[in-house]
């Protein structure tokens, strides 16, 4: 993985990018002082002692206590292992205090960024109960395949068409004609995504629960579905 990509992802546990470039550096060279540190990675002294500060508030780095300073990183598995933990518990908390969310009348949302659209697909689909329905190119159901496993092995229907046959036991499959990037997704009857996605922040999908709306997109995937059996695309 590219350090850049590292950076990045540090970032998401939490860690500001100076913070994350240090990180990676004391995980490289066992343990440092702030001197070194900053030798190391070109980042201003004063920067550096405050980022080290940080890291080892946030419980990512230990201070050595002795003659001089020095720093060592906590393992990577164990970090990431306690924000999980600690950020379930904050889950918990927030779950049981919030307010209810008042319910929204029924229209259409526009959900930009892929990002976000792959997050509220995987909310989507497991909070699916009997029925899912996905029109998707074979590489992004790939990108959810850990998810359909599991509401699959919880009893719910899953109804696939795509341009593969993806390795996902339980599915119904139907081959159709690889739609580049346009992805649609009906779950219980009730919701529908639908929209075109290329992994970029410029990606958009429509999202709703407009009975009007998601009729319409049921008889068109039933309409297709049975196109599909008589050209003998079902597997």
């Amino acid at each position: 993985m590219e350090q850049k990509s590292m950076i990045d992802e540090l970032v998401l546990f939490g860690l500001t990018r100076q913070e994350a470039t240090i990180y990676v550096c004391l995980i490289q060279n066992v343990d440092l002082s702030g001197y070194e540190v900053a030798k190391l990675t070109g980042i201003s002294r004063s920067n550096v002692y405050s980022a080290l500060a940080g890291l080892t508030e946030k419980g990512a780095a230990y201070l050595l206590e002795g003659t001089t300073s020095k720093y060592v990183a906590v393992e990577v598995e164990e970090f990431c292992d306690n924000k999980i933990r600690n950020l379930q518990k904050v889950a918990e908390e927030l779950r049981e205090h919030i307010p209810d969310m008042a319910v929204a009348a029924d229209g259409y949302i526009t959900i930009s960024s892929y990002k976000n659209i792959v997050d509220k697909i995987h909310h989507m689909i497991l909070q699916t109960d009997k029925r899912l329905y996905v029109s998707a190119p074979n590489e992004f159901i790939q990108t959810i395949g850990d998810e359909l496993r599991q509401v699959c092995a919880n009893g719910v229907k899953v109804v696939i068409l795509s341009n593969e046959i993806p390795n996902i036991e339980g599915t119904k499959v139907y081959l159709t004609t690889k739609k580049e990037k346009q992805i649609r997704l009906i779950t219980d009857s009730q919701y529908v995504l639908t929209g075109e996605i290329n992994g970029s922040n410029l990606d958009t999908c429509l999202y709703s629960g407009q009975t009007n709306f998601v009729n319409v997109f049921k008889e068109a995937l039933s309409n297709e579905i049975k196109l599909i059996e008589l050209t003998k695309g079902e597997i």
